[in-house]
């Protein structure tokens, strides 16, 4: 058995750090985990020094004090009144989770937030309960806390694992000082429907990227060490598949084969677990009718014994609770042995473990060694964080936008803002005086942010209005605006202001999309096109005759199929957070050049969803087919829609610049590899592919350059392509670079239903350009 660790984060993104072994079958040579014994996952939760610790507080606890470090609520209050109990039969039975901390029986608690109220939780803890446990204060703090920046689906159109390994510290630094030691995040759920409100959360459809983006999240979250004050503990959600919601209905199930999970959906996962995420949080869904905080496949086969994850499982809000609901459980006693067994080990205010836990050991139902084995768990997480000798918020709390981290947030922003159209209207011409500014999210502080936003100021805000204000003024211009309509509202009144407004105009900026609120957890959305009446906004300020920019507020690819028709510029610019507006302002103006990659597909229409670019090929695989004349015997049996095309109206990976760049042919290192080599890589390249870009425009900009690659003749269907690297790389008019992927096992095996991941002696295809439609190639073969 030889064991393969591929390489780390590196500049052209290799994902995550796996160890795997070799075993031969038959025509192929498959890596499998399942044989060998998987190192820790994080030395520092490994650690004697802090396992000995351990064993000795174990040995003082009591089984109510066990339980406790299990169990996990927020701030409760104070106990129920006796005329509260009168009133409410159930008031009783309501927490209170200080008179908990006191007792030593509360373990951790979610979204209690601020210096003075976790403090006072934490002296409950640490001053007067027996063994003086301190409490862990997990949050979800997803795209900063209080100097706010873009969404995560932002983040990923970025393509730029360094700037978000550098958010994530910065916002780990900022919710420190308010008692914050544990970041329910990062959301690493693969999400290929953008019906599903979360897809705001994550990277996007592509696991390549989602890798990258997910080792990067943890970096920034834990540091160097988790010991240190500013870092806190990542905690990688939802396991598994959570994504992949039926419909794209939220809390739906989700069912697929082995291989499909293993190749599309584990591998973000994988990769924060292999850069040393130190908790995992399960799904509320079920997987191939296993819920997810009930299935030990997933948490005992997958995460522990085969990726040696040694951190602690948290159930997400009521999981274990709703195992009720989902027909798997009967009772509460039920719901929490098969939560316990499979690996759950702190129960989110579901009120199940300290409640049922003590009879199911009592019964034997439960055996003491596996609630003793999830205290472990805990105990060294708090040990390696450092709370024993240091359990009080950190420092001087932040409260309000930190000054020195607006640069960083700004830069996050204009990285994030992808160019989807560009008829000569951008950058904004110095003739440009009279600027009208329409919509309702031209000056709307709030709906800057996004959902999960941590706990930001509004007046921090640099909103579009106020940016473009101070542009036109510095440029010897005026702006007008309207807000024309609300954002979901119905009501025209607003029509007639914002109508006039553009055709006083030079140029109209549009600001238009959907409410933080309609992305994000339950946020699911039917209907794809802009809420409200925004859309008959746009239509009737496009008929005034004047350009159009639309800038597009967003946590998810809406159908923007008539705006790609009508108007002269589109910018998906998705929730930018607290530099907004001056992030907008700058690219408008072509400060900066736009270098975001969409990292989902945007659909002609909302029937397309799922929809995604490295999808399977068919027997009959669509052609480029004129929609507009009738089907005949040579056009019309062939896997494709007959009202819209197949593709994408923007595809995975698209992003224009103020620039252009010229692709090279790609020059590959040989022609041909040996079966033999390639299984016994260890990780190194087998080949590599090498592209020279030029930027054949007049401005300096920054590309996205991507490597895709088809595997064609495999035992098993592969994706017409898939992303296996990508490099960002800044480039003067008339500069060129050349630009090297190397492609090894990681990047050109795949997974069997066998759950192997295999290299069989198959043809490949590889191509380099700047989206998912790159059309320069060259071609190589594994052989036996």
């Amino acid at each position: 058995m030889i064991p393969q660790r591929f390489p780390a984060l590196a500049s052209v993104c290799r994902a995550a750090a796996y160890s795997l072994s070799l075993v031969l079958v038959p025509c192929s040579l498959a890596q499998s985990s399942s044989s060998v014994s998987v190192p820790p996952s994080n030395p520092q939760l490994a650690s004697p020094e802090i396992e000995r610790r351990v064993d000795a507080l174990l040995s003082k606890m009591t089984l109510e004090e066990k339980i406790g470090q299990l169990v996990q609520y927020n701030d409760t209050g104070a106990a129920p009144t006796a005329a509260q109990i009168a009133n409410n039969p159930n008031a009783h039975n309501q927490v209170n989770s200080m008179e908990l901390a006191e007792q030593g029986r509360l373990g951790s608690m979610l979204n209690t937030v601020g210096a003075q109220r976790t403090n006072e939780f934490q002296r409950a803890a640490v001053e007067k309960s027996r063994l003086h446990i301190p409490l862990l204060f997990g949050a979800d703090i997803i795209h900063g806390f209080r100097t706010i920046y873009p969404q995560p689906i932002g983040l990923a159109a970025s393509f730029d694992p360094d700037l978000v390994q550098s958010l994530s510290h910065m916002s780990a630094e900022e919710a420190t000082t308010a008692g914050v030691r544990w970041f329910y995040s990062p959301m690493v759920d693969i999400s290929r429907d953008a019906r599903w409100g979360r897809t705001t959360e994550g990277a996007g459809e592509d696991a390549y990227l989602g890798a990258a983006m997910a080792r990067a999240y943890v970096l920034g979250y834990q540091g160097k060490s988790l010991s240190d004050p500013e870092s806190v503990a990542a905690c990688v959600k939802h396991f598994a598949a959570y994504g992949a919601a039926e419909a794209g209905r939220e809390y739906n199930t989700t069912d697929m084969s082995e291989s499909r999970l293993r190749q599309d959906y584990l591998p973000p996962y994988r990769a924060a677990i292999g850069a040393g995420a130190a908790t995992v949080m399960s799904a509320f869904n079920a997987l191939n009718g296993m819920p997810s905080s009930a299935n030990p496949f997933l948490m005992q086969k997958v995460l522990r014994g085969e990726w040696g994850f040694d951190g602690l499982v948290v159930s997400d809000y009521t999981a274990v609770m709703e195992l009720e609901n989902h027909g798997i459980a009967r009772t509460p006693s039920e719901a929490t042995r098969k939560a316990l067994l499979a690996g759950v080990d702190i129960d989110m205010m579901s009120h199940f473990y300290d409640t049922q836990l003590p009879e199911l050991i009592r019964s034997g139902q439960v055996p003491i060694s596996a609630v003793d084995e999830s205290v472990r768990r805990v105990l060294r997480l708090k040990f390696a964080l450092g709370l024993f000798e240091h359990p009080y918020a950190r420092g001087t709390e932040i409260t309000a936008a930190v000054p020195e981290h607006r640069e960083l947030v700004r830069r996050a922003a204009e990285e994030s803002f992808v160019l989807l159209k560009n008829d000569s209207v951008l950058p904004l011409a110095a003739s440009a005086k009279k600027i009208a500014l329409i919509g309702p999210l031209g000056d709307n502080p709030a709906e800057m942010m996004g959902s999960w936003s941590g706990g930001p100021n509004l007046s921090d805000v640099v909103t579009v209005k106020q940016a473009l204000e101070a542009r036109a003024r510095q440029n010897g211009g005026s702006l007008a605006y309207a807000q024309g309509t609300s954002i979901t509202g119905d009501s025209t009144e607003g029509f007639a202001a914002a109508v006039q407004a553009a055709k006083q105009s030079d140029l109209v900026v549009m600001a238009l999309g959907e409410s933080g609120a309609m992305s994000g957890e339950a946020g699911s959305r039917a209907y794809l096109d802009l809420p409200g009446n925004q859309q008959q906004l746009l239509e009737a300020v496009a008929a005034a005759g004047k350009p159009v920019v639309l800038l597009v507020f967003s946590g998810r690819p809406l159908v923007l199929d008539w705006a790609a028709k009508h108007v002269a510029g589109i910018m998906e610019v998705w929730f930018p957070g607290t530099e907004a507006g001056s992030a907008i302002a700058n690219v408008l103006y072509g400060d900066v050049s736009p270098s975001g990659k969409l990292p989902m597909s945007f659909p002609y229409a909302v029937g397309q969803e799922p929809l995604y670019y490295n999808q399977l090929p068919t027997g009959r695989p669509a052609r480029n087919i004129d929609l507009s004349q009738p089907p005949g015997p040579d056009t019309h049996f062939f896997s494709r829609y007959i009202d819209v095309p197949n593709d994408a109206l923007f595809p995975y990976g698209f992003g224009l610049s103020y620039t252009q760049f010229a692709y090279s042919q790609p020059a590959l290192s040989r022609s041909a590899v040996p079966l033999e080599e390639a299984a016994h890589s260890g990780g190194k390249s087998l080949i590599t592919a090498t592209t020279t870009v030029t930027n054949t425009g007049s401005r300096t900009a920054t590309e996205v350059v991507q490597c895709y690659v088809r595997n064609f003749g495999a035992s098993l269907e592969q994706p017409v392509r898939s992303l296996q690297g990508f490099r960002r790389i800044t480039l003067k008019p008339g500069q060129s670079q050349q630009v090297s992927f190397p492609l090894g096992f990681s990047e050109l095996s795949f997974y069997n239903q066998q759950g192997q991941s295999v290299i069989e002696p198959t043809s490949y295809t590889v191509w380099i350009g700047g989206s998912s439609k790159a059309e320069q190639k060259a071609e190589f073969e594994i052989k036996e």
